[in-house]
Parts: structure tokens; sequence; C-alpha cells
């Protein structure tokens, strides 16, 4: 089936906001089997909200809108949506009673338009914001309306719009995916390596995703249940396991930093970090993920030589042999936080984030990630392509901490 996404919002075509929705539901739909072939961005005017319904009527089998919902003037995508597919809308009595028991004395009379359907459709009852979403059938097209936030969209396909659309795509089957998760080696080094698998699959699928710094296989099978849907997985997932090493960090799992505060956890092992060029990230991520503080010590953001010297204990010799850009600062950073807290392992970044601030015998991008724990002193330098920008180069630096404590403590 094919899928046409529309997001009305003259905010989005501003700037003002990024369309979020769009690459959610895509990832949402894609494990579904359901090819997007367009993403659309109109303002809020009915004219041209129109002009696009008639395009994706065209070539769509499903439309998929997300914003407009809302109680204000410009808020016409109900509106204008029922008058291209010449259905009236209605006055939902039950969706109005919600809407009063939800607003309470804040409720005012432009608010019982979000309660106005059109007719003959299916109602997405909003448990997360104010506006129902709903879906209907018509001129050959299944068309789905979904709130633009981002926090009523993302729970609102996945438990309203995702089982509406499992209903037409599955045939009475059940789609499941697993998400191998890759740290250490490119997207196309991955397809290269799995080609000959990708290629003789049909149920399930296996393809690679590039992701921010790292890559993903998902690999995806259509059965009659959900046990035989992952019986026919796992073999694949273990294949691909066995054929990319170490790189792989994870399957069905949120991030690196998860998958090492669970493990420190585990072992009963704390960590304590010690940032240059990183500034904090490495300890923002670590104290993203809950239950951190079973394992974090604390941290020390060391910008300045004169913090590396004075509170780390980094030699005065070692920064003006080296630099602070070195292998050896790196290890004495390390060491220095972890007998500063105590921790059992100590972790440190240091390195020229760009733009500025390069030298022909340290260019941008030079960066040295430093590992101490009991029995082991070890750095690593990452390598950055020349047109890496500081926001990549940090948050693959942090990222290189954490497959760096995988690796060597929690895989060992």
């Amino acid at each position: 089936m094919r899928c046409e996404l529309i997001a009305v919002g003259t905010e989005l075509l501003l700037g003002e906001i990024a369309n979020t929705d769009a690459q959610m539901i895509s990832l949402g739909l894609s494990e579904l089997g359901i090819n997007v072939y367009h993403h659309t961005v109109v303002g809020d005017n009915p004219a041209r909200l129109t002009a696009a319904l008639e395009i994706a009527k065209s070539r769509a089998d499903i439309i998929i809108t997300t914003g407009g919902l809302g109680p204000t003037a410009d808020d016409l995508t109900k509106e204008t949506i029922a008058a291209a597919f010449g259905k009236k809308l209605y006055m939902d009595k039950e969706q109005q009673e919600r809407l009063h028991q939800r607003m309470g004395s804040r409720m005012t009379p432009n608010n019982e338009k979000q309660a106005m359907l059109p007719e003959g459709c299916e109602v997405l009852v909003n448990d997360w914001g104010t506006a129902p979403g709903c879906a209907f059938y018509a001129e050959g097209c299944h068309v789905l309306m979904l709130p633009g936030p981002p926090s009523e969209c993302t729970p609102m396909f996945k438990y309203r719009a995702r089982p509406y659309l499992e209903r037409l795509c599955t045939d009475g089957q059940v789609i499941r995916s697993r998400f191998i998760k890759i740290f250490g080696m490119g997207e196309s080094a991955v397809e290269d390596k799995l080609s000959y698998l990708m290629n003789k699959l049909e149920n399930p699928t296996a393809a690679p995703y590039a992701k921010e710094g790292e890559c993903e296989v998902r690999v995806t099978a259509k059965a009659g249940s959900e046990e035989e849907a992952y019986a026919l997985i796992e073999p694949v997932v273990e294949e691909i396991r066995g054929v990319l090493g170490n790189v792989v960090y994870g399957i069905d799992v949120s991030s690196l930093e998860e998958v090492v505060v669970k493990g420190l956890v585990e072992r009963g092992l704390t960590v304590a970090t010690a940032e240059s060029c990183t500034g904090g990230l490495v300890g923002k991520r670590l104290t993203d993920i809950s239950g951190s503080s079973a394992c974090y010590e604390g941290g020390v953001v060391s910008y300045s030589n004169e913090v590396k010297m004075n509170v780390l204990g980094v030699k005065e010799e070692t920064l003006r042999n080296f630099g602070a850009v070195s292998a050896e600062t790196a290890m004495e950073m390390a060491r220095g936080v972890r007998k500063l807290t105590g921790a059992d392992i100590g972790v440190s970044t240091t390195g020229v984030a760009g733009p500025g601030g390069g030298s022909p015998e340290k260019p941008v991008g030079t960066v040295y990630v430093g590992i101490s724990a009991e029995g082991l002193d070890k750095v690593i330098k990452p390598e950055f392509r020349h047109t890496a920008t500081r926001t990549r180069i940090r948050n693959s630096t942090a990222s290189n901490v954490f497959n760096l404590i995988r690796q060597e403590i929690l895989e060992k």
C-alpha cells in the first residue's frame, strides 16, 4: 500500500518548528510494510490543502495528515478534508462531553469545534490532548487525521492509528520487527557484509538504516501470530550478529548509554567522567538514563589546563610536552577522575571539536578517549571525516566513550 503524509501548519513552512511527526510516522509505517512515497507540507490555507489532497488522492491508498485539529480559526484541517471528500461534519456528543470533562472551567465555545467530525468516520480518541483524531474511507483512499503536537501525535499514531492501519495491511496476520543496533561500522559497510543475506530473504526481510553516528538493521517478519513472527526473525538476528561481531551493541535497545548503564548496574560497577571537548555531554547522556545514579559517581568538565592540573592531577610536564589534546593527557584525566571520585572506572575526552582551534599537527577532529580501571589503562583515537561538524564530533566522541566501556569492561 502507498501512503502520503501531509503536514499542515504555516509554522513548519517558516522553519519555526521541525516536522518530527513525519519522521516518527514514516518509521512506524515502514514497520508495517506500508510504503511512504511522498511527504507534503502545506500552510494553514484551505485552498492549498485542498490542492494537496487532490494530488494525494491520485497517487496514494492512504493519506495521513498531522496538525490543524485545534480550536483556533486557522485550524481548518477537518473542515477542508471533509469538503474535499464530500463529507459533512457533525458534533460528536461523546467527544464533546470528553472535552468538557477534560477542560472544565477552561472550556470556551470555540473549543467545541474540536468535537466536530466527518460523518461515518472512526473516532481516534485522544487521551493525550483535547483534539480527537479520526479515520475514514472515501474515493479509494483511507484518510487518517492526527493532531500536530508531537506529545499527542506520537501516542495517537502508536495506540490509535497503528491498529487501524494493521487491519488494512496484514490480512489477519501480524508484522513484527527487531532492531540490531550497531556502532563502529557505517551503513554501507554493513550492507556490503550482509548483502548476501538481504538478497535472499523474503520473509523475514532485513534492511540497514543510518542513524546519527551509528546505524541499525531492522529485521521484519509477517506471520499468523506474534510468536510465529519472532520465530522467523530470531535465526536471522543471530546470523547477523555472527557476521558483524562486536560492533553490535544490542538488540531492541534505545542507545549505547542505556546498554552501559544497565551493564554497570548489573555488575555493581561505578564510573566517573573527565570531559574537555565534550563539555559534559557524556555525563548528560548517562544521567538521561533512569537508574544511572546507581553507577554514575559524577564528572569534571576540565576545559582549561588549570582545571586539568589542579582538579584531575594532570602533570604540567605532560601538558607542556604533549599538549592538552593528546593520548597522554587523556590517560591522566581518566586516572585522575577515577582517583578523585573513587569510581571503579574513569573515562575521559579531549580533542579539537572545531570549527576553529585546529592546527596542521592536530586538525579539527583530533580526539582522544581514555579509560582507566583496575588492570586497564587505554586510550583510543576515533577517526572523523574532515567534513564532520562540531556537533557530530562531540556526539560521536561521547558514543565512543560508551562503546569503550562496553567493549573493555562489560564484554570482558
